[in-house]
């Protein structure tokens, strides 16, 4: 069985997503199409280029996820230039040494461009800073004066995960030579279950969403003491409200809910046995999901 899938963003926990994708294969539920916002256009990406479950968590697994963290190297030294560094480039770290290693991946099932991959297969989502919208990757390029078909898949990737203030911003040129400031698309739309329905009356697959939290009605109401916590709160509103919009249309029954709690996005410090836990967490709810999903 063929389905359009859309994997939500979440860092490090998206892990999770290796025991879903496991239980999926098992019961011969394939991805025509993929997208995702942030690290689920990273998983999005590594399907379509042609990894399975077990080839995406030998990955992560042996990997010093450590090794991504490149801060500019006079940081290093002088502590204190690193956070001057975090206000003039917006940035902790450069992003360099990750989009190399997403390049080396993807080299490896000969993926570099777009045009290396079925034409329409893989979406991503990405946020413009500079002029205030989410974009879609590779549709919206040509808006910007870049090819799809010549466009490296890893930049793009790059692109959607570049987490504000963690990641330098990617700054995207157009034909101008104007930049506009990429940031991670989930500071606009972290779960874009929209992005296969958009200009489709009639649906040819099941859109089968997975995302890293609890269901709605599931999720604690917040607690806003202060107006630290209040802007916590409006950012975490708005950056989910234009996707749940999507969700409380009635396609919450084509989601797979993981509740992966305590995992924090960034933790790339995560052990063998926290990895582990990620991936049965995500084929215990998956499989569980499978035995009433009505498609």
């Amino acid at each position: 069985m063929k389905v359009d899938g859309v994997f939500a963003g979440g860092g490090m926990k998206a892990l999770a997503f290796v025991g879903a994708l496991e239980v999926l294969t098992e019961k011969n539920i394939h991805f025509e199409r993929a997208a995702g916002t942030s690290a689920g256009a990273l998983t999005a990406a590594f399907i379509k280029a042609g990894y399975h479950a077990e080839d995406i968590y030998e990955l992560f697994s042996d990997l010093d996820t450590k090794h991504f963290l490149d801060p500019r190297p006079l940081g290093t030294i002088f502590p204190l230039l690193k956070w001057l560094s975090l206000y003039n480039r917006m940035g902790l770290y450069k992003g360099h040494t990750f989009e190399k290693w997403l390049e080396d991946v993807l080299a490896a099932k000969r993926i570099k461009t777009f045009n290396d991959l079925p034409d329409g297969c893989l979406k991503m989502v990405a946020s413009d800073m500079t002029y205030g919208r989410f974009i879609v990757l590779p549709d919206d390029l040509p808006r910007y004066g870049h090819s799809v078909e010549q466009f490296s898949v890893a930049k793009a990737i790059r692109m959607s995960c570049s987490l504000p203030f963690f990641f330098e911003p990617v700054r995207l040129k157009n034909d101008k030579g104007e930049d506009s400031i990429i940031v991670d698309g989930g500071v606009l739309s972290n779960f874009p279950l929209w992005i296969f329905m958009r200009k489709e009356k009639k649906r040819e697959r099941p859109i089968l969403g997975l995302r890293l939290s609890p269901e709605y009605e599931e999720i604690p109401p917040r607690t806003i003491k202060n107006s630290l916590s209040l802007l916590f709160s409006m950012f975490d509103t708005m950056r989910s409200a234009h996707d749940q919009r999507y969700v409380a249309k009635g396609d919450a029954k084509n989601i797979v809910f993981i509740p992966v709690e305590g995992a924090g996005v960034t933790n790339f410090e995560m052990d063998k046995m926290e990895k582990k836990q990620l991936v049965n967490l995500g084929r215990e709810t998956t499989a569980a999901f499978l035995k009433s999903w009505s498609y």
